[in-house]
């Protein structure tokens, strides 16, 4: 998909040049997301702050011993998401007790590795599920989006200077931008399936969506 805008400004302030043309071309290229990105959580309660933290560490480590056996370059990544460990306040506003939550991050492009290792973790269900571009297929996406967005910059630029009785244009400036459109998660639903069979080691099912990444060239042409 393409489109493309124009403002023409024959004869403006004396100090700027004459015969200016204000444009803008579009590129876009869909594609399906080849990234797959899991947060696995740990929630914990208790009356002290240490207990609670020594039950979240006990639950990270164990999911990192699991995650990290099964962690390839690219294919699943792991990180650890945000730990943070807070008060609890009683009716009379002292401190009653302690809650926190740990997180746990698998990515990459393999979704049967990532999906499989996720189920294989009781101690942190899955809260999240996202979908993305992996670097070198947003790179080659965009690339693409901008050669089209380019093309059809200068077709419209030499469309408008032989509209207006020019010879052709020279190009002034130019500005490229891109961004990525995708659908956002669904997590509450793939919590719940996750913590429905919290012991089983079977794969949740994910399926991705597809992403559209856009590219804009504007600028401005002066026509000869």
């Amino acid at each position: 998909m393409i489109s493309a805008g124009a403002v023409f400004s024959q004869n403006s302030q004396t100090t700027e040049p004459r015969n200016v043309v204000q444009l803008s071309a579009s590129g876009t290229v869909e594609v399906q997301q080849d990234l797959l990105v899991l947060t696995l959580s740990a929630s914990k309660d208790g009356p002290d702050a240490a207990g609670v933290q020594e039950q979240l560490k006990q639950a990270l480590d164990a999911a990192l011993a699991e995650a990290k056996r099964n962690a390839q370059t690219g294919q699943l990544d792991v990180r650890t998401g945000p730990f943070g460990l807070y008060p609890r306040y009683a009716k009379d506003g002292k401190i009653s007790g302690w809650q926190g939550r740990a997180e746990l991050v698998l990515e990459g492009r393999d979704f049967a590795r990532i999906t499989a290792t996720a189920g294989r973790i009781p101690s942190m269900p899955i809260s999240q599920v996202a979908f993305a571009l992996s670097r070198e297929v947003r790179a080659k996406v965009e690339a693409e989006a901008q050669t089209q967005a380019i093309e059809q910059f200068k077709a419209r630029a030499a469309e408008l200077a032989k509209g207006f009785g020019f010879a052709g244009y020279s190009l002034r400036e130019v500005a490229v931008n891109s961004n990525e459109m995708s659908p956002g998660p669904r997590p509450r639903m793939v919590a719940m399936e996750a913590k429905a069979a919290p012991l089983s080691d079977a794969a949740v099912p994910v399926e991705a969506g597809k992403a559209q990444v856009v590219v804009t060239v504007s600028g401005s042409v002066q026509m000869r």
